[in-house]
């Protein structure tokens, strides 16, 4: 019996028009060797930095990948199966091989996700895996990657300069040392990493914690926090420290968006009473903490248009939407749910206040498909602020992708947005999702040219934007 191989169409992704295709062929291969920009992710200085050999394919390509452990959970895989940790301490799944076997043994339940088209282009040109996987080659295909690993070549920096990372952002909590980041800065790493400031947990007066998190973010500045307008201080004194280290953005992934601002007595109230809360034990009314983490939006927008780093919003969806689930493993295991967003009324107090302001840059991004054509392309095709970030999470897939160009282009172009921004944790597939928006981006103008909407040269030019410079002017610090 013959045992299928893996293998990687040039073709993947293209348009299956052969006039279309053939324009699409000639505009990828224009951007197929671009060095990569990588503006957001969440990919640890420390591995960089520490530069071990990944311990081995389960801990590399399935524990911390929430998109491939939800879609096994669904179809009654356990989360101890897959050897993700319990809080509890309970015993899970520590053989890397078993826990292979049970995503290759499934290797059908991935058809057609995008999952499947990463993970492919990881076994194939990151690991050499020579089979596709399945009950039958798991044992194989594992002693593959295991051999692959061993090898320097597949060593953390040695892929930073093999997929060509010119820029990594990673995504680092408002009170993280960035030691690793500083000492990267002389390692001879043959590109930048910088950090990107996310104050979440300390914006959110109902985040696990937060009293203490405050607490620490008062030792940290010299800032003790006593109301709204100590906490903005000390926020904006990391925000400081992160510039230093070489941060070009920060980043919101709010519960709830809103950028209204209160009137400064009201803030100074809700500060306190958190504090107080905190200090029994208890958090501020949902309520009541929604609006003070849309008053303190409002002033990260006003501190960038100050330190001039660009504002991310990531909103939209709803967290460890199964609280049990939560509460044994923690975040990031699949369980976070899109929910309807309004943008229109949200952004408006932003907007109306520094939507024109030379140093203000606020990058949208959003995983409701609906809004893009309603409410994001309208906005960002007014004010010069706002860009719109690449598709994410649920809507970094090829059909969605095509999607977004469709959805977005005619009110705000392609100037308009970031260019490709990645999302992931997973270092090895930094370069699959560039490779698969580059594909979709080339299909999208190629059916232009053939439509004699634009010029073949435009649309090379316009290619090498999306893939390239947009990314790196989206996110450039203020002359």
């Amino acid at each position: 019996m013959t045992r299928p191989v893996l293998t990687l169409h040039p073709d993947r992704a293209l348009p299956t028009d052969p006039t279309v295709r053939t324009i699409a062929r000639e505009i990828l291969a224009g951007t197929q060797d671009l060095p990569l920009v990588s503006m957001h992710g969440h990919v640890e200085a420390g591995l960089l930095l520490a530069d071990e050999p990944f311990a081995d394919p389960a801990a590399l390509l399935v524990t911390p990948d929430h998109y491939l452990l939800r879609l096994l959970v669904s179809q009654g895989v356990s989360l101890d199966a897959l050897g993700v940790p319990r809080r509890d301490g309970g015993e899970v799944e520590r053989d890397p091989r078993e826990i292979w076997r049970q995503v290759a043994s499934r290797w059908h339940v991935l058809r057609g996700t995008p999952t499947r088209f990463w993970l492919e282009r990881e076994l194939v040109d990151v690991l050499g895996v020579t089979l596709r996987p399945s009950a039958q080659t798991a044992d194989e295909t594992y002693d593959q990657m295991v051999e692959a690993l061993s090898k320097p070549q597949t060593r953390p920096r040695a892929l930073f300069d093999r997929f060509q990372l010119e820029v990594l952002a990673t995504t680092d909590d408002a009170t993280a040392s960035l030691d690793a980041h500083a000492a990267l800065e002389t390692s001879g790493l043959p590109g930048r990493v910088v950090p990107t400031f996310r104050p979440d947990a300390l914006l959110d007066a109902t985040a696990p914690g937060w009293g203490q998190r405050v607490a620490r973010l008062g030792e940290l500045t010299g800032v003790p926090v006593r109301d709204a307008r100590t906490l903005v201080e000390a926020l904006a004194v990391r925000r400081a420290h992160f510039v230093e280290r070489g941060a070009l953005a920060t980043d919101h992934g709010m519960r709830s968006l809103s950028t209204r601002p209160l009137d400064a007595g009201e803030a100074d109230r809700l500060v306190v009473t958190a504090l107080r809360a905190a200090e029994a034990g208890r958090t501020l009314d949902v309520p009541d903490a929604d609006a003070l983490a849309g008053h303190l939006l409002f002033e990260m927008a006003r501190l960038s248009c100050e330190d001039g780093l660009v504002m991310q919003l990531h909103p939209g969806v709803l967290r460890g939407y199964d609280t049990q689930v939560a509460a044994l493993r923690g975040p990031d295991v699949g369980y976070d749910i899109p929910v309807a967003t309004d943008f229109v009324h949200a952004l408006r107090p932003v907007l109306e206040a520094f939507g024109h302001h030379p140093g203000f840059r606020l990058v949208v991004f959003t995983v409701d498909e609906d809004v893009y054509s309603r409410e994001l392309a309208p906005l960002a095709g007014v004010f010069p602020a706002m860009r719109l970030g690449a598709p994410w999470w649920f809507l970094d897939t090829p059909d969605s992708l095509r999607r977004f160009r469709e959805s977005v282009t005619d009110a705000a172009g392609f100037y308009n947005t970031t260019g490709f921004v990645d999302d992931t944790r997973a270092f090895c597939s930094i370069p699959a999702r560039h490779d698969l928006s580059r594909r979709i981006d080339a299909g999208f103008l190629a059916r232009l040219v053939a439509e004699h909407r634009l010029e073949l040269d435009e649309a090379h030019e316009t290619a090498v934007d999306l893939a390239y410079r947009l990314p790196l002017a989206s996110y450039a610090r203020p002359a």
